[in-house]
Order: C-alpha cells, then sequence, then structure tokens
C-alpha cells in the first residue's frame, strides 16, 4: 500500500506505509525499560507483522551514560544522557517513558507531543497529576498518548475502558490497585502479624520501598484512581481530587474484628457516580482507603502482591480484571502493547481513541458520599454506656446496623456498625464520641464497601 493510498483514507492523520520502520526513543533504562528493550529485541519479527513495519530503536536516554553502556540490551543503541535532542529528531516516531516523577518527564512528555511524537508512558503520578495537559497536546499535534502501564501494569483495565466500555455507562469502579499494601494486609491476616512485622516482610521480599510512604499511605493507589474516574467517567479528575486514607494504622486487632464477621480488610480505590433524586449522575466522587468487605466479594480473595479491578456498567454488569499489577516483566507488557498501538497508527495512519471528557461533572470531595462505618471503641464499663453511646449515633440521625460490647474488667470493647451516611456526619459523631467522658479511645474507624 502506498503512502497516498493511506493518507487519502486516513484524512489528517496520514501513515508511513506499510513496511516502513518505526523509529522509537526510550527514555528510561531501569527495570521496566530494559524490558521493553528486551522485549522488542526477542520479539522482532512478531512485532514487525502486528505493526506493518518493523520498530527501530533510534536511542535510549539515561542520566549516566557509564553506567549502562555494558548492557547487553543496548549494545548497538545510542545511549544519551540529552533525552531532549533524542525525542525531537526526526527520525523517531514514538517516545516511551519509563523514568518516573512528574516534573522532568512532563516536560520531555510535552516536548515529545508536541513534535508530533505519540507518547506511551508508565508513569501514573505524570498523568494523574497532568493528564488533561498532555491530552491536550496529543489532541493538537494529532498524535496519541498511550498509559495502560499506569495502572495496574498488564491488567488491561485503561483499554477496557477506553475501547470494550465506550458504549456503556460506568457506574462504579473498585479496586487492589497497589501490590504492596495488599501483600501487608493479606500477611496480616494470614499469619497473624502486626503491621510492622508485616512491612519488614513486604521489603525483605522486595515488594515495599526502603521508603514505601507512597505505597502505605494511599498515594500509589490515589493516582490510578484519578486516571480510572477520569477514564470511566469522561470528567478529567486529578490526584488532588482524590480523598486519601493509607493502611498505617491498621492494627491485628481490626483483622481479628473483620474475621470475626466474616469480613476482610482490603485498601481499595473507589470511583463511583453520585446520582439526584430523579436518579440521574450529579457528580463523581474518587477516593482511597482501607475497606471491609464480605468474604464472598471477588475481590476478598485477591492475596499476596495481586492487583483486581471490579467494574460495574450499566449493560456489561459486573466485570473483574485480575493480574500481576506491578513489576518489570508486567509492566514491561503492557509498555508494549501501546507500543505496538502507537506504531500501528504511525504505519497505516489515524489515531487511538483519545481522552473525551465532555461529560465534566462536578468532582465532589468524601464529604458529600454516604458511606458505612465500622467503630471499634474502648469504653468505661458501666450501666447505661451503650444506651446513651448508640443515643449519640440516633441524635445525628446515623442509625446502627449493629452493636456489640464485649466486657473486659473496668472497660469493654463497643464495636458500632453504621447504616450508610453522609461521610462528614459520620465523622462528625466519632470525633464527637472521642471527645465523651466514658470513651476511652476510638480504637479503628473503617469503612465498608456499601
Amino acid at each position: 500500500m502506498s503512502v497516498e493510498s493511506v493518507e487519502s483514507r486516513n484524512g489528517n492523520y496520514p501513515g508511513l506505509g506499510i513496511g516502513q520502520p518505526v523509529g522509537v526513543a526510550i527514555l528510561g533504562k531501569g527495570t521496566v525499560g530494559s524490558e521493553v528493550l528486551r522485549l522488542i529485541q526477542e520479539f522482532s519479527e512478531n512485532l514487525e507483522q502486528r505493526i506493518g513495519g518493523p520498530l527501530e530503536v533510534r536511542g535510549v536516554a539515561v542520566s549516566n551514560v557509564e553506567k549502562h553502556k555494558n548492557a547487553p540490551e543496548v549494545q548497538g543503541i545510542e545511549l544519551t544522557d540529552d533525552a531532549r535532542s533524542l525525542i525531537t529528531r526526526d527520525d523517531v516516531d514514538v517516545v516511551v517513558e519509563v523514568i518516573g516523577g512528574i516534573d522532568y518527564p512532563r516536560e520531555l512528555v510535552l516536548t515529545a507531543l508536541k513534535a508530533g511524537k505519540s507518547v506511551v508512558t508508565a508513569n501514573k503520578a505524570l498523568v494523574a497529576a497532568h493528564g488533561s495537559e498532555l491530552a491536550d497536546a496529543a489532541n493538537e499535534a494529532g498524535v496519541d498518548l498511550y498509559y495502560e502501564a499506569a495502572v495496574a501494569a498488564a491488567i488491561p483495565v485503561v483499554g477496557m475502558l477506553r475501547r470494550s466500555l465506550a458504549g456503556d455507562q460506568v457506574q462504579r469502579i473498585s479496586g487492589i490497585v497497589n501490590g504492596t499494601t495488599n501483600f501487608i494486609l493479606d500477611a496480616m491476616a494470614s499469619t497473624g502479624a502486626t503491621y510492622e512485622e508485616a512491612l519488614a516482610e513486604a521489603t525483605r521480599l522486595g515488594y515495599a520501598e526502603a521508603d514505601p510512604t507512597a505505597d502505605v499511605e494511599g498515594h500509589d493507589a490515589a493516582s490510578k484512581a484519578a486516571i480510572l474516574a477520569s477514564m470511566g467517567f469522561h470528567t478529567r479528575v486529578t490526584f488532588d481530587d482524590v480523598s486519601c486514607e493509607g493502611i498505617t494504622k491498621i492494627t491485628a486487632e481490626d483483622i481479628d474484628a473483620a474475621k470475626q464477621s466474616n469480613q476482610t480488610i482490603k485498601l481499595l480505590a473507589i470511583c463511583e457516580r453520585l446520582y439526584d433524586e430523579d436518579g440521574k449522575t450529579k457528580a463523581v466522587n474518587a477516593r482511597v482507603h482501607p475497606t471491609l468487605i464480605p468474604n464472598d466479594h471477588p475481590l476478598a480473595s485477591v492475596d499476596k502482591s495481586y492487583n483486581a479491578i471490579f467494574v460495574e456498567a450499566e449493560a456489561a454488569g459486573r466485570l473483574m480484571f485480575y493480574g500481576n499489577g506491578a513489576g518489570g516483566a508486567p509492566t514491561a507488557s503492557a509498555v508494549l502493547g501501546d507500543l505496538v498501538g502507537a506504531a500501528r497508527n504511525k504505519v497505516h495512519g489515524g489515531r487511538a481513541p483519545a481522552e473525551n471528557p465532555y461529560a465534566n461533572y462536578p468532582v465532589v470531595g468524601f464529604d458529600e458520599v454516604a458511606t458505612r462505618y465500622h467503630v471499634n471503641m474502648t469504653v468505661n464499663d458501666r450501666v447505661g454506656v451503650l444506651a446513651e453511646l448508640t443515643r449519640k449515633f440516633a441524635e445525628a440521625n446515623v442509625s446502627l446496623s449493629a452493636v456489640r460490647q464485649e466486657e473486659s474488667g473496668d472497660e469493654a470493647h463497643l464495636i458500632v456498625v453504621t447504616h450508610k451516611a453522609l461521610e462528614k456526619d459520620l465523622r462528625d459523631i466519632v470525633d464527637r464520641l472521642s471527645r465523651h467522658p466514658d470513651v476511652q479511645q476510638v480504637n479503628s474507624v473503617i469503612r465498608l464497601d456499601a
């Protein structure tokens, strides 16, 4: 097929033509970047058949050329510490960004897009913080922006939202999108370990970074929640829009209490529509927090460092996507899938489905969301305390689903499970209870999945 016939078929997005090489620049050669290079070389013939032309790596940008120059996967490939010069070369068609971070990658990705290069990124923090800016730049230049690997590595949830459910209405997305925290919570539940012990084991096995803050405080999951909400609800949601609470306060006692009620605790990213009295979408919300879910829920059985995303759509119903959500090979698989898509469009012409935030729903904070609470308090063991404290919930218009009191000497553990109420009302009543003279301590507050 000639270049002319491709151009006439695809209007403003002409292709290079069948058989023409696609030049690729790779930014970063860490675990993921090295694996991407290896896969491109190992599967070169298959990739050429899938794309319609060969992939040719024009160069790899690294911060320290000397450190990487003897690596086997870069022999015969240009190494450079000048990323900007590499990505603006005329023979580069697609840029793969696997550096990490936000500010420097943002500059590079914007430079690439404005230079007419399609971009594949695995950078969840970048997309969550600046996705709208990058999407606008891609649209203006008429190029592709892919980021499947930014959410749950090889699990194809972004492509599912972008393409497979493009004709449906997504109502809710909930998922385990951070392997480190899932490993920790699973270890606590299966071995009886404390949070500190489980974190130490996760660090020893390489699941947790030396500084695990982004994982255990929920920031990593919040970035992914922002991306999922943006894709699912056709509304631009950023990291700053996502309410976030990590797992650092979860105790072995919380895990035991969950077991006693046939539930389990998972750190969930939850994105959902909020409806008005007429059943129409009035807003959307995205949040991350530890959540009690029934043991018969599909997400409850997701163990170790695995990820899973549970999607509820109007026509498709309930769908679940499960697999490795991190690691060099799974992430590289997602990057390569995006690279094939971007390269195919370069050869044949046309563009992938772009971000379409046409709905533009208001994004509301957690205060306006109806949730349920599981509250564990240590209280003075005297006659009338149970009745008095439960009456406080009624006075705040919060109805109770269950109340359990366990006596222990001069004190008692009072466990209260509420029905759904606005988050701000539930938080207010817990705050007032914590200052009540008969409440020695509010031990934990965990939300239940509605």
